[in-house]
């Protein structure tokens, strides 16, 4: 009996790692923590301009992203997805306003959204906001136990970044 529980333990604590490394996952649309619960899921998979969207993401066709993620997001105010790929679209298009503003509502509806921090980082890159753009990788840091996509992506492009004034003062 008292093997039967040692080996239970030890099974039990050599596969947790592994079950929350697995969780989570995806960068933009969609991904990493994001507001997807199964109802989410579903409405967003039925959803003509929510299709229409993801599929201009695809071709990088931003006005399209905008007009059609912009409806989504009217009609579905609580999808942090949505409002994640809105902003993306933004940033794109160099609106950034609009952009910063869409993130702001993506993080009142799903605070530890990763994509968002990822892309809310990009954002403050392209404003020359270093600072901030460390602050949400600090807050993915945080997120992100084991690591994620999100985390690495918004460090290469803040090094990136750093490397590229280094550059230019030299």
């Amino acid at each position: 009996m008292k093997h039967s529980l040692i080996a239970l333990v030890c099974a039990s604590a050599l596969s947790w790692p592994l079950a929350a490394t697995g969780a989570g996952g995806g960068g933009g649309g969609g991904g990493g923590a994001g507001g997807g619960d199964e109802e989410t899921t579903s409405l967003r998979s039925r959803d003509p301009d929510y299709s229409a969207a993801m599929a201009a993401v695809k071709t990088q066709d931003w006005q399209q992203v905008v007009a059609r993620m912009g409806a989504y997001t009217q009609r579905q105010p609580g999808d942090a997805d949505g409002w994640n790929e809105l902003g993306h679209a933004h940033r794109q298009m160099g609106n950034m306003q609009p952009a910063l503003a869409a993130y702001d509502k993506a993080l009142k509806i799903n605070p530890k959204h990763r994509g968002v921090h990822e892309y809310l980082g990009e954002a403050y890159l392209q404003m020359g906001d270093v600072p901030k753009a460390e602050q949400e990788l600090k807050a993915l840091d945080k997120l992100c136990f084991f690591g994620c996509e999100e985390y690495s992506d918004l460090k290469k492009s803040i090094d990136s970044y750093k490397k590229g004034k280094q550059a230019k003062a030299s």
